[in-house]
């Protein structure tokens, strides 16, 4: 980010801040706590407590993110790039991908019980659909006179994959994971509140149940900043990766 883009950010920030401590000081409520006590009891907390769940959480969050896109890049490729590959799993992807994920949480629980496996499942599927339909269109919109320098000159496939296709899918592919990724993180947290005990989802909940609301809004502000920190990640990749689509 350049220094304008870091003070606007920063001035977002605030506002959200400033917005939410004045809830609190209106309304007096003891379920909108104050900004700074949230901020004492995070920082009490975060150490022993909170970084556990919040590890957790971010791992499974990775691990699905890598298994959906070692699964759903090659998938897409293949489907924008061979007509009859696309022929062949256009059905399958049309009759699932409108399928709300969370649909199938008893489903993939029934099958693969309440542990860890679950819910990496969960957040793959919600991540690799995503994936597949952005980059699969993404390849399929590339004119066919890009591939005859490299195939006059005898590129392989792979090469071609690697000087055209990768480039050429890459800011469908990464805004693909950004939007996945909330909707990833959303039903983590759902997930989360079954057959663990370790996990933001789960802090929040049990603090909810416990009537303890300034552990509630701590759990609630480190979702939030992993989300955040997750998308400042994506966006820094295309900074870098995709230099080129800038305008």
């Amino acid at each position: 980010m350049n220094r304008i883009s870091l003070r606007m950010f920063a001035l977002g920030v605030c506002f959200c801040i400033a917005l939410w401590a004045g809830l609190s000081y209106l309304l007096q409520m003891p379920v909108i706590p104050s900004p700074a006590q949230v901020a004492l009891r995070l920082a009490a907390k975060f150490p022993e407590t909170i970084a556990v769940h919040a590890g957790y959480s971010l791992m499974r969050i990775v691990l699905g993110l890598c298994a959906a896109v070692a699964v759903g890049y090659p998938t897409g490729v293949l489907m924008g790039h061979f007509p009859r590959v696309n022929c062949f799993f256009a059905p399958v992807l049309y009759l699932t991908y409108p399928v709300p994920k969370i649909a199938l949480l008893p489903v993939v629980m029934l099958l693969f019980g309440v542990g860890e496996t679950s819910k990496l499942i969960l957040v793959f599927l919600i991540i690799v659909f995503q994936v597949v339909v952005a980059v699969r269109d993404a390849v399929a919109a590339i004119p066919s006179e890009t591939y005859a320098p490299l195939r006059v000159l005898g590129a392989s496939f792979f090469q071609i994959v690697r000087h055209i296709i990768v480039p050429a899918s890459l800011p469908k592919f990464i805004t693909a994971v950004r939007v996945a990724m909330a909707t990833a993180i959303s039903v983590l947290f759902f997930t989360e509140t079954f057959g663990t005990q370790y996990g933001i989802g789960y802090y929040i909940m049990d603090a909810w149940l416990r009537v303890n609301y300034l552990d509630m809004y701590a759990g609630i502000v480190v979702l939030s900043a992993m989300g955040l920190l997750l998308f400042i990640l994506l966006d820094w990749m295309e900074r870098r990766l995709c230099a080129w689509n800038r305008t």
